[in-house]
C-alpha cells in the first residue's frame, strides 16, 4: 500500500510505505529498512501491549531508539504509521482478489467475484478492525488517498462496469466501498453487535435493491 498524507491546499507528501499495487516493495537502503523494520516492529508492540490507540511518535521512537524527527520523516503522522502496520496483510488481501483463485480471484462471472471480493473486505476489516479504526481516526482523509484504497477502487470499478456498461462506474465504486469505512463497520459490529455474515448478507442485499 501507498499513502499519501493529504495536505492543505490539495499538496501531497511523498508516498510513505504502503503499496500501490501487489508486488515487491520498492528498494531501499539498508540502513533505511532497517530502521522502518525497527520503527514498524515497536509500533507492533505497543498495540500488542496497549492497543492502537496508545501509539505516538514519541513513544515508538522511543521504543524503537530512533530519534523522533527520523520517524516523522520515515512515516509522516500516527495515521501513516499505523497503516504501514496493516501493510503485510494487505498484500495478501490484494494478491487473493487481483491474482488469486476464484471467485475472489480472475476466472469467475464479475457478479460472483464482486460478492466474493465483498465478502472478504467484510472478513479482512474485521480481523484488525481497532487498529484500522485507530487509523482512521488519527487521519479520517487518510484512507481515500492510499494505495490500498485506490487498488480496491479501481477493482471494484471494473467489476461494476462489466456487470452495469455505461453507469458511473468509479463513483458507484466509491459509494459501495464508503460503507466500509472504518468507523462505520466499527458502529456495526461493534457497537451495533452485528456478525459478519449479516454484515455480508446485507451488503448483497443493498446492492439488489433496485434489480
Amino acid at each position: 500500500m501507498s499513502t499519501e498524507n493529504p495536505q492543505a491546499g490539495g499538496a501531497a507528501a511523498a508516498p510513505l510505505g504502503l503499496l500501490p499495487t501487489v508486488g515487491t516493495p520498492a528498494p531501499e537502503r539498508a540502513d533505511a529498512a532497517r530502521n522502518r523494520r525497527k520503527i514498524l516492529d515497536a509500533a507492533a508492540r505497543i498495540v500488542t501491549e496497549a492497543g492502537p490507540h496508545a501509539v505516538t511518535m514519541n513513544q515508538v521512537a522511543h521504543a524503537s531508539g530512533i530519534g523522533v524527527g527520523t520517524v516523522y520523516r520515515r512515516f509522516g503522522d500516527v495515521s501513516q504509521l499505523l497503516w504501514a502496520l496493516l501493510d503485510e496483510r494487505e498484500r495478501q488481501f490484494q494478491e487473493a482478489y487481483m491474482s488469486g483463485p476464484p471467485p475472489l480471484g480472475p476466472g469467475a462471472p464479475a457478479a460472483e467475484r464482486l460478492d466474493a471480493f465483498l465478502d472478504a473486505l467484510v472478513d479482512r476489516i474485521g480481523e484488525q478492525r481497532e487498529i484500522l479504526l485507530a487509523a482512521h481516526s488519527a487521519g479520517p482523509r487518510t484512507r481515500y488517498h492510499s494505495g490500498a484504497y485506490r487498488v480496491m477502487h479501481t477493482h471494484v470499478t471494473m467489476l461494476i462496469g462489466q456487470l452495469r456498461p455505461g453507469a458511473d462506474s468509479p463513483l458507484l465504486a466509491h459509494l459501495l466501498l464508503a460503507s466500509f469505512s472504518p468507523d462505520v463497520m466499527h458502529h456495526l459490529a461493534v457497537e451495533q453487535e452485528l456478525p459478519a455474515d449479516r454484515l455480508k448478507t446485507g451488503v448483497r442485499e443493498l446492492l439488489r435493491l433496485r434489480a
